[in-house]
């Protein structure tokens, strides 16, 4: 345990100052990604399963780009189902559709994004390229740097946007109840779901419920401090380098913090945070978890799992114990009736669509 005892931890409320135009900059960058057609598409594919169907979806992102995804749904659902949405961690993609369902086997339906550049630890079909015209500027391995000296052209702005893009995709799908979704995600795929959450309500969607585990991107100046393990450390690489971007590096990532994003939410949350975790430091995850609501004017009701013994990998089973607990009870139970099949669930997503028998 290298951090700051659990008390303090509790308490800790650092200053991660919000640029002056922090929501004019995401509702403009919002804005711009849906003047491009959704142009969402959902497509069954065999995922080798008897008691889940997928459909492969794709859908425009930030700068039109095509984004993938997988939506997962009990085998022979017609909807509209309670969704979870998930985001994936670093290097993670959305993979074969057959490697992650748990949230379908509890009766939602399931929509994952692929991470645009990432999926290299997951392999699968058809991976999620970056083909931004950003994506080539000078930056330390990885993607922490990737067009850090500028909020425009940063990489997580396209990743940030892209997730919210995910929503608007997944609200078209009529095996999907629009009212009733919830954001979920490790690490990377945690920070992402905080912004989502924070973004959600700038963009008209209300959200359910927001569950980060062990989340990454948050108070970005206090991990470089405190922590050499990657993927913080890639930042400390760059700027070990290019010594006179300090100042803009820190600016840029300001935009980013899941400190700064978690303030605009409006959904109930359960966190988790492991207190011997050496890649996202427990103080960074309490930092984002304590902002996480403030400034919704009733308050957002919000929960925190400990693991006091564990590492990055957090609370695995256990977690997904209390999020079962936690999404039943958001969802109000009703994502645990089994559908019952029909013809329509065939072509439900997509007219064209083809469905494993």
């Amino acid at each position: 345990m290298f951090d700051l005892s659990l008390d303090e931890l509790r308490e800790y409320r650092p200053e991660v100052a919000a640029p002056a135009d922090f929501v004019a900059f995401w509702c403009r960058s919002i804005e711009k990604a849906r003047t491009h057609d959704l142009s969402a598409t959902f497509t069954a594919v065999d995922n080798k399963l008897a008691v889940i169907d997928t459909y492969d979806v794709t859908f425009a992102g930030f700068g039109g780009a095509p984004i993938k995804g997988w939506l997962h749904v009990p085998a022979g659902a017609t909807g509209p189902l309670p969704t979870v949405v998930q985001y994936f961690g670093y290097s993670g993609g959305r993979g074969f559709p057959h490697t992650s369902t748990l949230w379908a086997q509890a009766g939602y339906a399931l929509f994952q994004m692929d991470n645009r550049g990432q999926g290299y630890d997951s392999g699968g079909p058809d991976a999620t390229p970056d083909n931004s015209a950003y994506a080539g500027l000078n930056h330390s391995p990885g993607f922490m740097t990737a067009g850090i000296t500028d909020p425009e052209t940063y990489y997580y702005r396209r990743v940030f946007v892209d997730a919210v893009r995910a929503l608007d995709a997944v609200r078209t799908s009529p095996l999907v109840d629009p009212d009733k979704i919830i954001v979920t995600g490790g690490s990377q795929g945690g920070g992402i779901a905080i912004a989502a959450a924070g973004l959600a309500g700038l963009t008209g969607i209300e959200l359910l419920g927001c569950a980060p585990d062990v989340p990454f991107l948050c108070h970005f100046q206090r991990a470089v401090q405190i922590t050499d393990q990657d993927p913080y450390a890639e930042i400390t690489q760059y700027l070990r380098g290019f010594r006179d971007h300090v100042d803009t590096v820190y600016r840029t990532l300001s935009y980013f913090d899941g400190v700064n994003l978690g303030r605009l939410a409006t959904a109930p949350a359960l966190f988790s945070v492991a207190l011997m975790d050496p890649n996202c430091p427990p103080s960074t995850v309490f930092a984002a978890y304590n902002a996480y609501g403030t400034e919704a004017n009733a308050g957002v009701a919000k929960n925190i799992k400990i693991y006091s013994h564990n590492e990055h990998e957090g609370g695995q089973a256990y977690q997904q114990d209390a999020q079962l607990d936690w999404f039943a009870d958001a969802f109000g139970r009703v994502g645990q009736i089994r559908p019952t099949a029909s013809a329509e669930a065939t072509t439900a997503p997509s007219q064209n669509s083809t469905v494993r028998r």
